[in-house]
């Protein structure tokens, strides 16, 4: 793996991350949001992600454990999936949204989860920039050998 490959797999991950942020920002922007039907109800949606592996490298070695062997390459996000637990239903038979037996359901998102989530994006956020700070760093000090 060389220096340069480090700005790609940052690059992923900061997407991957950005993608991450975005999902729970639609999340906490619904979490009050109401509905007089399940069908109709918003539903948390959370990102899934995958290792890329460097094509390479894995497919020569010889090891039973070649998933475990093969390089990283970055990570890529597989799709964002919509959360199946229960939703929540309250009686509020006086809401504008109540259905016909007096329900209103509300989206199966939690607040306190989706903050330390988008905490957690942000550092890993953070910590990818970093990353790409000191092999830029590390790559001007290489050139800097020569003088």
């Amino acid at each position: 793996m060389s220096l340069s490959s480090v700005f790609n797999i940052a690059g992923s991950g900061m997407s991957a991350q950005t993608t991450r942020l975005n999902t729970v920002a639609s999340n906490i922007a619904n979490a009050e949001t109401v509905s007089s039907s399940i069908d109709q109800t918003y539903r948390a949606r959370h990102p899934v992600f995958a290792t890329m592996f460097q094509g390479g490298q894995a497919s020569g070695s010889d090891s039973l454990f070649q998933s475990q062997d093969a390089a990283g390459s970055g990570v890529q996000v597989l799709g964002v999936v919509e959360d199946q637990s229960n939703l929540e239903a309250r009686y509020e038979p006086n809401h504008p949204a109540a259905n016909e037996k007096g329900y209103v359901y509300y989206p199966n998102v939690n607040v306190v989860e989706e903050m330390a989530d988008m905490i957690s994006a942000s550092r890993s956020f953070q910590t990818n920039a970093e990353m790409m700070n000191t092999a830029k760093t590390m790559m001007q000090k290489v050139l800097t050998l020569g003088q």
